[in-house]
């Protein structure tokens, strides 16, 4: 029997929900290009539940110890006295969503001499040590593709409301006020404007195809160029690289992992090349942009605007300057946890968890590193970056 921790966001403030804002979530059949979602051989909870935080326990906890395994869920995770390092080193399964993620490094892997099992609840690995987790021969599994949709629909939604400044004009209407020029001083169309995407994954390619109906010139780069008919079918222009990307583009999107080349890249020096009144939105990771450099581009007008939905660190504290900047429409790392979200990930999680006790293969798509090497997605997104 194993034990398994479960590092989760804590519950509402106002306590667990009674109800929900609706009844039902929509059913997906498939993820875009054909991919199937989990197929757990049972969820143990209703999807639309709120599942993510620790009542909620990615409805694991009846399962697991209906099969006789030790279950911790927990939000405490910070620090040498927090339930997380208390309960680490005889645990054999550390499961946590990237939303809360409990960071396992090198000195938290040493300590737990029992652990075999990392999952990631969504997408996202990076709060894990991977070459400490290589080196101890660790496995890692996250449910990719999982919540690639939803991550999506918050960046053309953080798109929108940057450029409409919608921020500034929904807190006149709940002020009382009916200021209009005031409102529209910094609001522009979307139509027309030149959007580049930064790395063309499954989230990148579907805020590409969200956006190409509001008329607007699109553009990319990624290790790993399309096909030619995609570019064609999206018009879409390629660029070799980043800094050649960010000069010709008036929004741009950040969807690529955190690895050795990505942390901090969007610097003083990289911001300064791009247009005057650009607008940068990141829901992939808050360490790709200098904290303090996003904070000058804001103040100076170099940039018109910043949001994210990712923070370095997670949680972020009370005093962390991207909450009071100027013009920016943060989000406490949501994206990827909406209630329709969590449902998939949820079962992903599930998915992975019966194949590891059965002595199954976890799906490919699922897996970042197993037997000692980068696997699967890892292999893909990871290996050659870090």
């Amino acid at each position: 029997m194993a034990k398994i921790v479960l590092v989760l966001y804590p519950d509402p403030v106002s306590g667990f929900p009674p109800e929900y804002a609706r009844d039902t979530i929509p059913e997906v059949s498939a993820y875009p290009g054909g991919a199937t979602l989990p197929t757990p051989k049972d969820f143990g909870f209703t999807p639309g539940e709120l599942l993510g935080s620790v009542s909620g326990a990615l409805g694991l906890k009846e399962w697991l110890e209906s099969e006789g395994h030790t279950v911790v869920v927990t939000s405490d995770k910070e620090g040498p006295d927090s339930v997380f390092e208390r309960e680490l080193p005889d645990a054999d399964i550390v499961i946590s969503q990237p939303f809360w993620p409990a960071y396992l490094t090198p000195e938290r892997i040493e300590k737990a001499e029992n652990l075999r099992l990392v999952v990631t609840a969504g997408i996202g690995s990076d709060h894990t040590d991977l070459n400490a987790a290589n080196a101890r021969g660790i496995t890692v599994a996250e449910v990719t593709y999982s919540n690639s949709i939803s991550v999506a629909e918050h960046t053309v939604m953080q798109v929108l409301v940057l450029v409409r400044d919608f921020v500034k004009q929904h807190r006149i209407a709940a002020e009382g006020g009916w200021n209009i020029a005031d409102a529209v001083e910094r609001s522009y169309d979307l139509e027309g404007m030149r959007v580049g995407v930064f790395a063309a994954g499954r989230i990148g390619r579907a805020v590409i195809e969200r956006l190409a109906p509001f008329g607007v010139q699109l553009s990319y780069t990624d290790r790993f160029r399309l096909p030619a008919e995609y570019e064609e079918q999206y018009d879409l222009t390629y660029y070799e690289s980043i800094e050649d990307l960010v000069t010709e583009v008036d929004v741009l999107t950040v969807h690529a992992p955190l690895t050795a080349q990505t942390q901090g890249l969007l610097d003083d020096e990289l911001l300064a090349t791009m247009p005057r009144g650009s607008y940068i939105v990141n829901p992939a990771r808050g360490a790709i942009a200098d904290r303090d450099a996003v904070v000058r581009a804001l103040e100076s007008g170099q940039l018109a605007g910043y949001a994210g939905d990712v923070w370095d660190p997670q949680p972020a504290p009370v005093d962390h300057p991207w909450r009071s900047m100027p013009n920016n429409a943060m989000t406490t790392h949501t994206s990827g946890t909406s209630l329709s979200g969590q449902a998939r990930y949820a079962a992903g999680t599930r998915e992975i968890l019966e194949d590891w006790f059965a002595g199954n293969p976890i799906r490919p798509e699922y897996l970042i590193v197993e037997g000692g090497s980068y696997a699967g997605t890892g292999a893909h997104s990871y290996a050659e970056q870090s």
